[in-house]
């Protein structure tokens, strides 16, 4: 689906200015304390899916979905879930963010404080709340295919030109010794430029177009969660430069 809606919102999201204002690791903290919360709430989307479309109940039976669509899904979990290390060890990509968030000092609190209790009230931001409340609903009451399209055009699709932007920017902007003072930061942009850039993104596509084949309104439904998930993103963004802004 090219509609000019997600193609507008997506190039706006590859290019935003944010990016280019992180020129400290001060910067940086102030946007891994916000971006960890999109990481944390990207595996409940993915989770979803895992459960509609996979079997994940006992006693086992077979998927009704094309057995190909069930084979991606896995695999996404399976990269996202159990993949490796600056170390070459078994890693969640939360668990690597939160080792690239100790690296430059960063505080994870609010999100762990959050993980515990879900009070959006007392941890979260107003776009932070907006953001995460979105996905989490969306995991929990959507439709499938809303899940699927949020997921591709709000995370597999768009990460991996946001990732670059982000990538490019730090490496323009922060001296040679800051740069070598994140790591697992370096390791876990790259990782997903890599991965969602190629086969992830790929198999994310392929299961939209598989659950909504040719139902227009299932299209329609997609496009709207779609659209939604880029703009929510876009305000989580503001905010994050709005503070980084403010302090500098």
């Amino acid at each position: 689906m090219n509609h000019p809606d997600l193609i507008a919102h997506h190039e706006a999201l590859a290019n935003h200015t944010l990016y280019n204002k992180i020129r400290s690791l001060d910067e940086l903290k102030v946007f891994m304390e916000t971006h960890v919360f999109a990481v944390w709430d990207f595996m409940s989307l993915l989770k979803r899916l895992q459960k509609d479309i996979t079997c994940v109940e006992l006693p086992w039976r077979p998927s009704p979905y094309p057995k190909e669509t069930v084979r991606l899904i896995n695999e996404i979990v399976l990269g996202e879930e159990s993949d490796k290390d600056l170390e070459g060890k078994a890693c969640d990509h939360f668990t690597l963010y939160l080792h690239a968030m100790n690296d430059v000092g960063a505080d994870p609190s609010r999100l762990l404080s959050f993980m515990s209790d879900l009070n959006y009230e007392q941890w979260c931001t107003k776009a932070e709340h907006d953001f995460v409340k979105f996905n989490i609903d969306l995991s929990l009451h959507g439709k499938i295919h809303e899940v699927a399209a949020a997921f591709f055009f709000g995370r597999e699709k768009l990460i991996p030109d946001m990732f670059t932007s982000i990538l490019g920017d730090l490496s323009k902007n922060l001296d040679q010794k800051a740069q070598e003072s994140f790591p697992n930061m370096r390791y876990y942009l790259a990782r997903h430029i890599e991965i969602d850039g190629g086969e992830h993104s790929h198999a994310a596509s392929d299961c939209l177009q598989s659950l909504c084949g040719n139902d227009e309104k299932k299209w329609e439904e997609a496009r709207a969660a779609g659209v939604q998930s880029l703009k929510l993103r876009s305000a989580l963004w503001d905010e994050v430069e709005k503070k980084i802004v403010s302090k500098s």
